[in-house]
């Protein structure tokens, strides 16, 4: 078997921005994705990234121990959080030039390797949901998790050093 797939060192363009702004291409990948509204400060906001991890580590950990492995398999560690924010339609038609967090809709996402089908998902989504049935936790937020590939294209990236309030001077 191959050596483990680490996107810090082989995905760099894409996943080790730097501060200062640089035009990429991202091309088309597999996600597991969760859309939400609201501050990234509110309660929901954790529970969308709570319930996105477990199911990529489902996926991560049933593939190392099942036995026939999907053509292309190489272990990998699992991605970065990522996610596109955008405000709500009634913030847009009010639009003031000041932008509340409470009006932020987003889809917050974590890639999945290219060997990743979408049967494969929808049976560790189900592993995952009769798990935490199981355990009497709630799984509204898992159901809510879909499988998508996307394709960005040419995109203007920069890595945001300190506090979400701050964010301002680096889209400046």
């Amino acid at each position: 078997m191959d050596k483990k797939h680490e996107w810090r060192k082989h995905e760099k363009t894409l996943y080790v921005p730097k501060e200062a702004p640089a035009l990429i291409n991202v091309l088309e990948y597999k996600y597991i994705t969760i859309k939400g509204h609201g501050s990234p400060e509110e309660e929901r906001f954790s529970h969308c990234i709570a319930a996105l991890y477990p199911l990529a580590y489902t996926i991560k950990m049933n593939l190392k121990k099942t036995l026939s492995k999907p053509s292309g398999y190489q272990d990998y560690t699992v991605y970065p959080l990522e996610g596109f924010w955008d405000i709500n339609e009634e913030a847009k038609e009010n639009l003031t030039g000041k932008v509340k967090k409470e009006d932020f809709v987003y889809t917050l996402m974590l890639r999945q390797p290219s060997f990743i089908t979408k049967q494969f998902y929808r049976e560790m989504k189900e592993i995952l949901k009769e798990k935490l049935s199981k355990k009497r936790e709630n799984t509204d937020f898992v159901e809510n998790i879909k499988f998508e590939e996307i394709s960005e294209g040419k995109c203007v990236q920069m890595l945001h050093v300190g506090k979400f309030a701050d964010e301002d001077k680096t889209f400046k």
